[in-house]
């Protein structure tokens, strides 16, 4: 982790990206990631019997759309509609936002900063989520996955750069707020700066050893340091 501080990386940052899945929402809180795992094993297993028992083997949705193409295009397509269709259903479900992340958004769009949000959820999922809670006004932009294509997901650098040039920005000038090591990565991959969010206990280390510059355990500690005393 770098020695920097919260308010001087986001001093230095023009651009503001939020991955969607922990610091904003929680999204298979209130319908669990294992189940939605376990129907798109079901699916894929359709197109590959022998695929379809590897994917029985993670609770991870994300996992199994990447194990999806050696199946065929077919399954691929299959996969990527299926589990968008389950997000979008289990963002409905799915409570409020993470405390602290609206008092977050509101505060990287008042201090004049760019705002996005870049996901490996699909961009439908995330728009429903901002509709349902009115938090559309607040993000410039939003970059879910790639559809069909998730070699592009997070660590890959892909849409995090989609999201840089749709707000204009250099991908130097923008940091990316994240609960995952392959935030972090995609990040150190465009020459950015990330704000790792330790939400669960072990994250911090992991995020640490990761490179992230600066490590936060609450969504309001983005507020505080935007907002002028």
């Amino acid at each position: 982790m770098g020695s920097s501080t919260l308010a001087e990386i986001l001093g230095g940052t023009r651009a503001v990206l939020f991955d969607f899945d922990g610091p904003i929402c929680d999204v298979f809180a209130g319908s669990p990631a294992p189940d939605v795992a376990r129907h798109l094993a079901e699916t894929l297993a359709r197109y590959d019997t022998g695929l379809g028992s590897k994917a029985h083997e993670t609770d991870d949705p994300m996992e199994i759309l990447r194990l999806s193409p050696q199946g065929g295009e077919s399954a691929l397509r299959a996969i990527e509609e299926e589990l968008t269709k389950a997000e979008v259903t289990a963002v409905k479900l799915a409570g409020p936002p993470i405390p602290g992340a609206v008092a977050a958004l509101e505060a990287a769009h008042a201090s004049g900063r760019k705002v996005a949000i870049v996901s490996n959820n699909s961009s439908a999922c995330v728009r429903t989520f901002l509709r349902l809670h009115r938090l559309r006004h607040l993000v410039e932009a939003v970059v879910g996955r790639a559809p069909y294509w998730p070699d592009a997901m997070k660590p890959d650098p892909h849409s995090l750069l989609l999201a840089a040039s749709q707000l204009q920005t250099h991908p130097h000038h923008c940091t990316l707020i994240g609960d995952s090591v392959t935030d972090v990565e995609a990040t150190k991959a465009i020459g950015g700066s990330s704000i790792g969010f330790a939400n669960k206990v072990g994250k911090a280390r992991a995020l640490s050893d990761a490179g992230a510059d600066v490590i936060i355990a609450k969504m309001s500690a983005v507020a505080d340091a935007l907002t002028p005393l």
